[in-house]
Parts: C-alpha cells; sequence; structure tokens
C-alpha cells in the first residue's frame, strides 16, 4: 500500500475524479448512475457500514443542505457525536463529510480518504461505480469506524435511485419539490415528486417541507399503509412561537430560511416521539439553529463576504431557488438597505436561459462570467444570450460586462462598488454572487477564506 502523504493524496484525489467523473465536472449525463444496484454491492464489500449508524435522511429540489445542516448541528448541540454528509463541495472534496461534536466540527481527515480509495480501489473499478457512490460509500464507512451516533445524509439526485437511499433511516425529509433536472427526475412537479418520495421507508416517519398543491396527493400515495406523514405548512411546531427571534439572529440569513425553519422544528418534533430523541433539549434545538454556519463550517447560502462594500454569495442556481433570492435583492432595493444591485453571474452550459433569465433583477450591473469547468458556458456566450433578451425585454438598468474567470469578475465587481461608495459615500452597493456552485466555490478565496 503506498506511504501516505500530501503529494500522494493530490495525485489520489486527482485519479479519483478522472476515473469517476463528479457531476459538478462533466454533468449528470455522463456521470449520473441511477439505481440501488451498485451501491448495495459496494456497501456490502465495506462491511454494510450503512446499517451501523442511526441516520436522518434529507432530500429535496431546493433546501436540503440547509435543512440538513441545521438538523445536525441540532443534535451535535444535544450532544450527539453527529455526521453529516452533504454536496458538492465549495472548496475541498472533504467537506462532503463532516463530523460534529462538543462543539467542534470536523472534516474527514486526508489520511482517511487517502486510506479508502487505496483499500477499495478494485472494489470500485470492478463494480464500475459513479462519483457520488463512492463518496456515499467513504461517507458510510468513516461514520461508521467513527462511531457516530447519528448522521444526517443529503440524498444526491432525486431519492427513489439515489446511492443514499439503502438507508434505513429514523427519519425521511423532502424539503421542497421545484422544476429541476427535469431530464431525469420527470417534467412534472408530481413527477418529481414520486422520485422524491422514494425515501419513504415502512414504518419510518416522513415530512414534508414544502407542498404545491398538485404534489400533495403524490405523497400522500407514497405514504399510505407505509408511514406516517406529517405536512410541514400543517404542523404547528413547539417551538414555532418563537420563529421571529430565531429568523431574526440565525447566522443563514437568506428569506428563504423561513421555510426551512418550519422544516427543521417540524422535523425535532417528529424525532422526539422516538426514545432515542426524546430528551432534546430546546436549549440544544435553539443553539443549532442559531449557529449552523459556524457550528458545521456551512457555506455559500446567502453568506455575507464582505462588509464594506457588502458582497452576498448564494449557490442557489435552478429557477425556484433564483425566484427567492431575487424577490430578496429587490426588496433589499426598494427598502433602502441597498442603492445599487452588481451582479456577478454565470452558469453551466445545459441551464435553461429562457427559463432563468426573465427571474432575474432588472435593476442592476451584471458582471458575466465563466467559472474554472468544461460545464459552463463561456461568458462571451451568456452575454450574448442577455443581449438577445433585452432586445425583447428590456436591458437591465445597469448593462452588462463580459468578465471571463470568475476571479477577474470579482475584481470588477468590486471595483464598481468602490467607484459607486466613492462618488457618493453614502451610497451602499450591494455585490450578489451567484448562477452556480462553481461561480460561488470559485469566488469565495477571493476573500481570504
Amino acid at each position: 500500500m503506498t506511504r501516505f502523504s500530501q503529494e500522494e493524496y493530490d495525485a489520489r484525489l486527482q485519479r479519483l475524479f478522472v476515473r469517476f467523473p463528479s457531476v459538478q465536472n462533466v454533468g449528470f449525463g455522463s456521470a449520473y448512475k441511477p439505481g440501488l444496484e451498485r451501491m448495495t454491492a459496494f456497501d456490502r464489500a465495506l462491511g454494510r457500514p450503512s446499517g451501523s449508524f442511526r441516520s436522518l435522511h434529507v432530500a429535496g429540489t431546493n433546501g436540503k443542505g440547509s435543512v440538513a445542516s441545521m438538523l445536525a448541528s441540532v443534535l451535535s448541540a444535544a450532544g450527539l457525536r453527529t455526521g453529516l454528509y452533504t454536496s458538492p463541495h465549495l472548496e475541498d472534496f472533504r467537506e462532503r463529510m463532516r463530523i460534529a461534536e462538543g462543539g467542534v466540527c470536523r472534516m474527514i481527515p486526508p489520511e482517511a480518504v487517502f486510506a479508502f480509495l487505496e483499500e477499495h480501489e478494485a472494489e470500485m473499478d470492478a463494480l464500475d461505480l459513479s462519483f457520488f457512490e463512492v463518496t456515499t460509500g467513504m461517507a458510510f464507512r468513516w461514520f461508521a469506524d467513527e462511531r457516530v451516533d447519528v448522521a444526517v445524509i443529503e440524498a444526491g439526485l432525486g431519492g427513489r435511485l439515489d446511492s443514499t437511499n439503502i438507508l434505513r433511516p429514523d427519519l425521511a425529509v423532502v424539503t421542497s419539490i421545484g422544476l429541476d433536472h427535469c431530464a431525469l427526475l420527470g417534467d412534472t412537479l408530481e413527477k418529481i415528486a414520486a422520485e422524491k418520495a422514494g425515501i419513504f421507508k415502512e414504518g419510518v416517519p416522513a415530512l414534508v417541507g414544502e407542498v404545491p398543491d398538485v404534489t400533495r396527493p403524490v405523497f400522500e400515495a407514497a405514504a399510505a399503509g407505509r408511514c406516517p406523514l406529517v405536512f410541514a405548512p400543517d404542523a404547528e411546531p413547539s417551538l414555532w412561537a418563537d420563529k421571529d427571534r430565531l429568523l431574526a439572529q440565525m447566522d443563514l440569513r437568506g428569506a428563504y430560511q423561513e421555510k426551512n425553519l418550519r422544516t427543521v422544528l417540524a422535523a425535532v418534533d417528529l424525532l422526539r416521539a422516538q426514545s432515542f430523541y426524546a430528551s432534546l433539549p430546546d436549549g440544544a434545538v435553539t443553539e443549532g439553529i442559531l449557529h449552523t454556519a459556524a457550528r458545521m463550517d456551512f457555506h455559500g447560502r446567502w453568506e455575507r463576504l464582505c462588509e464594506a462594500p457588502v458582497v452576498i454569495a448564494d449557490i442557489g442556481h435552478n429557477p425556484p431557488a433564483l425566484k427567492e433570492n431575487s424577490a430578496q435583492l429587490e426588496a433589499m432595493l426598494r427598502s433602502g438597505e441597498a442603492t445599487s444591485l452588481i451582479i456577478v453571474y454565470g452558469v453551466m452550459a445545459d441551464k435553461d436561459l429562457d427559463g432563468i433569465l426573465p427571474l432575474l433583477p432588472r435593476e442592476a450591473t451584471y458582471v458575466l462570467t465563466a467559472p474554472h469547468t468544461p460545464r459552463a458556458l463561456p461568458a462571451e456566450t451568456l452575454a450574448a444570450r442577455f443581449e438577445t433578451y433585452g432586445k425583447t425585454s428590456g436591458t437591465p438598468s445597469g448593462g452588462c460586462l463580459c468578465v471571463p474567470g470568475v476571479p477577474q469578475a470579482v475584481a470588477r465587481a468590486l471595483d464598481l462598488a468602490r467607484q459607486a461608495l466613492a462618488a457618493d459615500p453614502a451610497a451602499r452597493p450591494l455585490v450578489y454572487i451567484g448562477g452556480s456552485t462553481f461561480v460561488v466555490s470559485e469566488a469565495v478565496p477571493c476573500f481570504g477564506r
């Protein structure tokens, strides 16, 4: 077995990305491998770690990362050694697997990643696993080895055929349903809901966060005769009376977090009905919710990267998320919290720009860019689409600039904001960075994080 070193670790990790292409790098078309057969076989080869720890399973179109992180923060604040598996990562591959305990959150060590990839290379090749199946097996094995009390597991794509769905959790949560990845999950909300509801298990309580009217019967049918089902909008969580204080003080600041908060508080009530979680104290729930970003080292959700000028980054990239974010940005302009808006924006080439462009704020200056990935839409192409759209629908009030390269685009946006401040010290320019997880991941290091 090769001896660990930083150089060997980097090389091994690079081989992982090349041999098992990730969705982040090549898209769902070639990286997504639906079905549980390979994952079940891999889990068996690993010694069935999926059955050696308690778990909560979280799926959904949007909000699942926030809900999973809040739940993990709550459980760790209650004194439980808590694993958290999420995707994608922003900067470091190891962000996908964390353990929180005693107020400390740690990522999987490089040595553990290296040893796993070395030890199980033969099984990975023989089973022809997807990147996500490899990382799921790695997370389950590490959580088992570390003897976590419970792990919060975020599903990747869909739910029914997602590799995480070999779990039998204590609670299954579907956060929201929106039209995203339609080519793989279905082209209606009902079809997508059916895929997400595939994480429901016999006798395991199920919770659904946001419930469009057309999806309610889908979830009810999936749960009928199988498991108890709660819709968060119908519930009155025991701590909901404290929501205004929680929303005002929690370190996850997006307006959309109100929906996620209700889902988390409803989940806590369902967990408290189970003997293992019966003693979850209110103080731990509050502590975990208020300090999720800090406790779980959780980033990229309406995150303030700078205060002068104010810079906000958010990885929300599909139409439901963009609609929420645009509404919050426009509300900040109306209220005077921001006097001008500068948006650093880039997307993947497979995104539906015809559906996205109408959702973007009009009163903004756009700095269009492209992150460093083969999947990205070139900045020049994006600028041309903006121009074509503007001819029929009106151009953004501040116009569009094309700046290839995310760091360069961030620098240009900051320069524009500083020019506004120099012209008027009372101005409050706001820089928003988004459109793609890749854009945010390349922008974060520009702020010394």
